[in-house]
This record gives C-alpha cells, sequence and structure tokens, in this order.
C-alpha cells in the first residue's frame, strides 16, 4: 500500500462494492450517483491507495482483479459495521428514527406487493426513512451482497439468503381483443409460439424464454421492450403478443385480453435479507411486519 495515500474513502469503497455485475465502470458509479468523471477520479484514487489495479483494464466489460475480489469482504465488512453503528443509534431512539432501505424487481412488487406493506410500516413507524430502488432481479441480489440495501423482493429459490414468502405470481398470455387466440379460455403455448412475440426485458423474460424451450418450440421475437406500458401497447395497437406477469398487469386494459396459459408457469416472490439476525431495528421490524402480514 502507498504508505503517503492514507486510507481509502467510504466514496472509494462504495464504488468498489458497485462493481461487480455493472456493464461498465461508468455504470458502476452511475448506479451509486457518481458522475463518469468522478468515477474515473475515485478509481484512480483507489487504486494508488491501494497500490494496485482492482479493475482489469485488458478484460471485456468490468472484471476485478485479484487484488480488487479481494479487497470486496473487508469492504462489505466496512459498511456492514457502518450500519451497525446506525441501527444501535435507531434502537437507542426506539425506532423513532432510521432508515430502510429495500431493492424492487419490478413493477409486480412495486405497484403491488410493497405497497400495501408500506403503508402499514409509515403508520407504525413515521418517523423511519424508506427508500425504494427498482432493479433488475440480477442487480437486487448484487445491492444485497453489498449492502446497498437491506431488504431486497427477489425469485426464489435464492439459497444464499435469508427469504420469507411474498406471493405466487403466475405468467399469462396478453392478447389484442381481436386476436384468434383471445377466443379460447386458455392458450397453450405452442400455439403462442406461432405469432410474433413482445418480449419482455425486465424480470421474468428469462422464465418466459424457458417456457417455450420446455415447450418445444422457439418463439419469434418482434420485440424486445422493458416497460409493462410500452408492451402492452404494442400488442393493443397488432404487434404481436406477449407473456407478462399476472401481478404486473392492470386488471383490465383496453384493446386486450389477459388469457392463462398451458402449461401453467409460475414463480415465487419473496423478501430477501444477507441474514436476519443481522438487519438493523428498521430493517427487522419491516421483515416482522411481512412475515405476519403474509401468515
Amino acid at each position: 500500500m502507498n504508505k503517503d495515500a492514507g486510507l481509502p474513502t467510504l466514496r472509494q469503497l462504495e464504488l468498489l462494492l458497485a462493481l461487480p455485475g455493472a456493464s461498465s465502470i461508468a455504470a458502476a458509479g452511475a448506479r451509486i450517483g457518481m458522475s463518469a468523471s468522478a468515477t474515473s477520479h475515485a478509481l484512480r484514487a483507489l487504486e494508488s491507495t491501494l497500490d494496485c489495479e482492482v479493475v482489469d483494464r485488458l478484460a471485456a466489460g468490468v472484471v476485478l482483479t485479484h487484488a480488487g475480489e479481494q479487497a470486496l469482504p473487508a469492504a462489505r465488512d466496512v459498511f456492514a459495521s457502518l450500519q451497525q453503528v446506525r441501527a444501535l443509534a435507531a434502537a437507542s431512539s426506539g425506532l423513532k428514527t432510521g432508515r430502510l432501505r429495500i431493492g424492487s424487481i419490478g413493477t409486480s412488487s412495486s405497484l403491488r406487493l410493497l405497497p400495501p406493506l408500506l403503508a402499514q410500516f409509515r403508520k407504525r413507524y413515521p418517523g423511519i426513512e424508506v427508500h425504494v430502488a427498482e432493479r433488475a432481479d440480477p442487480e437486487v441480489e448484487q445491492d444485497l451482497l453489498a449492502r446497498r440495501i437491506d431488504i431486497g423482493v427477489v425469485l426464489l429459490p435464492q439459497p444464499n439468503f435469508d427469504t420469507q414468502a411474498l406471493a405466487t405470481d403466475e405468467l399469462l398470455a396478453v392478447l389484442p381483443r381481436d386476436h384468434p387466440l383471445a377466443k379460447e379460455k386458455t392458450v397453450a403455448v405452442r400455439d403462442l409460439a406461432k405469432y410474433p412475440l413482445v418480449l419482455t426485458q425486465a424480470g421474468s423474460q428469462e422464465m418466459v424464454m424457458r417456457m417455450f424451450e420446455r415447450a418445444g418450440v422457439v418463439p419469434h421475437v418482434a420485440h424486445e421492450l422493458s416497460q409493462v406500458i410500452t408492451i402492452l401497447e404494442f400488442v393493443a395497437r397488432g404487434n404481436g403478443v406477449s407473456v407478462l406477469a399476472a401481478l404486473a398487469l392492470p386488471e383490465q386494459q383496453e384493446g386486450l385480453v389477459f388469457r392463462p396459459l398451458a402449461p401453467r408457469t409460475t414463480r415465487r416472490i419473496a423478501l430477501a435479507c444477507i441474514a436476519e439476525k443481522r438487519l438493523s431495528p428498521a430493517a427487522l421490524a419491516f421483515w416482522k411486519m411481512a412475515g405476519k402480514a403474509g401468515a
């Protein structure tokens, strides 16, 4: 280590934790609210302080060097210790103050599952600051590991986390109202594959493609879109059919019908944390409240 450079700053360590799984170094910085120039400066300063490179500049994408990988657990411990300090302060205030950070995987959790829980929590603990960040599924898992969030909404199974089930969701066919399959009560996956597919880029994308694979068919992906409202509009205008999770869909949408699929495809949604016994008082209160609500 460069003895004249002092110790890494918390901001530099936060950037280190944001690097794994990021599409680029700039994207890692953006994830924690840093500009591209600030990210570059922070990374150079970190490497100067450690007197070694933490990112392999010759690799495709973001790949940590051996030194970078070795530094990750210690950086995580630093932020875990900071959370414990904050937790002790919150405990002494009787949960009158504190902060709860939650990661959400998208529409299913952000619009359907979390709002009633958050409303109940805010009513019970009005002094707790609650921050919800919506991310893709893998990013929620990375944020949990990096301690950027306390609790995340995830899809089961998750053997590396403590979890508690929230809901069981089901994939549905999304069809224009005048589509030939719209008259069916249940749509066969093999029949759906005969039409252009508007594929979601959100959390259920992988599950949708596995569903077609199990049925022994390959869909023709005409469009790939990330926003549910855009997918619904594309389908309503006759640009194809789609498959979306029931919890992500409105009860009804003009020009569209939603139909169950055969065979049925479901996914289990849960809350997850690194370890229940290590949650801050605010996060533990939310965790227990959610458990009672789902009991």
